[in-house]
């Protein structure tokens, strides 16, 4: 006799075209459902190696401390923050989003001393602004800044800020979570001291893993601390000891999921990471051009739009929320609504990792069209659809 009090788990196909988690590969799926063995067995010792060649690679760094920490990227966060600052510390943090604030959040709660440099919702954090902030004070332990900006779009520029951290003699830390493997991110090449992200966007593997990288410059501030690590669990003293060859038990590594990380990595390898990008960059202009073509306005600021994710104001007179339970009842495809001061104004469409596909541009469009008809929203028929593959026509003629 079946008990009414609980459901058998049988979950709807989603097409995932959120700000997250995005849709992940047959082969990502396979390899969750491999044999477990034990998280200090000899084969998952082999596994973890392989992922740590893997991350550096991704991130294009040779960073000896690169793994994925036992978390979300939230975990990610917090260990980029609660390990180098302690209380009184001066941390300048970009904030033009809801993740800037995080950051500032983690940050007073390991005590320091924060200056936001605050930027519109929807635009950078202007390189000028960083080095009066960075200028004004005595001594900046660390700067951080949101590379890609989840809740508005924004894809921040790196390259003067860390200048300018050098200049400052202060560490750099950047939140990859929406741009790693599907912009260009390099770790090395652009001076950036401490990265993470999450596995469960541009990487396509499920959510529950964050990958960090630090370097010796950022590993020394570790060591020359004057108190211990406020989490014993995120202290990277303790979880480099487990990802390095002497395997000193922290904790029991999620291995399903380690499986399921390095799956997906292989797969960024077999692509390559500069036609990774490339697919990414070619899906999201072709959206975007669509979007534009039926008449609706982008949101993020012109020049340093992600491609993995777009930002769409909401004309007047829709209707947010049914606009996106239509999209998500009647075609399956799921998007987000906007953040803090955004929300109920914007729309976020992601197109990240497996779900970057012109064919969910094309479908996305349609369907739009479709839903926005019903709110009496005047579009030209097929207008978005013939704009976007006309650019990805273009985009493949250039190839």
């Amino acid at each position: 006799m079946s008990d009414p009090s609980y459901q058998y788990l049988n979950p709807p196909y989603r097409i995932l075209l959120g700000p997250g988690p995005s849709n992940i590969s047959p082969r990502v799926q396979q390899a969750m459902l491999a044999p477990m063995v034990g998280h200090l067995d000899p084969y998952f010792f082999n596994i973890m190696d392989d992922t740590v060649k893997l991350l550096r690679t991704l991130f294009q760094t040779e960073n000896r401390l690169t793994f994925p920490i036992s978390g979300t990227g939230s975990a990610g966060m917090e260990a980029g923050l609660c390990n180098f600052l302690e209380p009184g510390d001066v941390a300048v943090i970009g904030v033009n989003g809801l993740f800037g604030e995080r950051m500032v959040d983690n940050a007073l709660r390991c005590g320091a001393e924060v200056i936001q440099v605050t930027a519109e919702w929807g635009r950078i954090v202007e390189p000028e602004t960083i080095e009066a902030a960075l200028k004004a004070q005595k001594r900046v332990k660390l700067l951080a800044l949101v590379h890609a900006e989840t809740s508005t779009g924004i894809l921040q520029p790196l390259t003067e800020a860390s200048q300018l951290a050098k200049q400052y003699e202060a560490l750099l830390l950047v939140d990859t979570v929406t741009s790693l493997g599907g912009e260009e991110v390099a770790v090395d090449d652009w001076g950036i001291d401490i990265c993470y992200s999450g596995t469960q966007k541009c990487i396509s593997c499920p959510p529950g893993l964050a990958p960090f990288t630090a370097n010796q410059k950022a590993m020394e501030a570790v060591e020359a601390r004057t108190r211990k690590v406020q989490s014993w669990y995120l202290d990277l003293s303790l979880l480099s000891s487990y990802w390095s060859e002497g395997r000193f038990y922290h904790h029991t590594a999620p291995i399903c999921m380690i499986y399921a990380l390095h799956e997906a990595l292989v797969l960024i390898a077999e692509e390559g990471l500069e036609a990774r990008w490339q697919r990414h960059l070619r899906h999201g202009s072709a959206l975007k051009a669509g979007i534009e073509a039926m008449g609706l306005t982008l949101h993020a600021q012109e020049g340093h739009r992600l491609s993995t994710l777009t930002s769409v104001r909401i004309p007047s007179g829709v209707d947010d929320l049914r606009v996106r339970q239509k999209l998500l009842n009647e075609f399956g495809i799921e998007i987000g609504g906007g953040l803090g001061p955004l929300k109920g104004r914007i729309w976020r469409i992601g197109l990240m990792g497996h779900s970057s596909t012109g064919e969910n541009v094309l479908l996305f469009l349609s369907a739009l069209e479709e839903v926005l008809a019903a709110e009496s929203y005047p579009v030209e028929p097929g207008a978005g659809v013939k704009a976007a593959i006309q650019t990805l026509t273009k985009k493949a003629e250039t190839k």
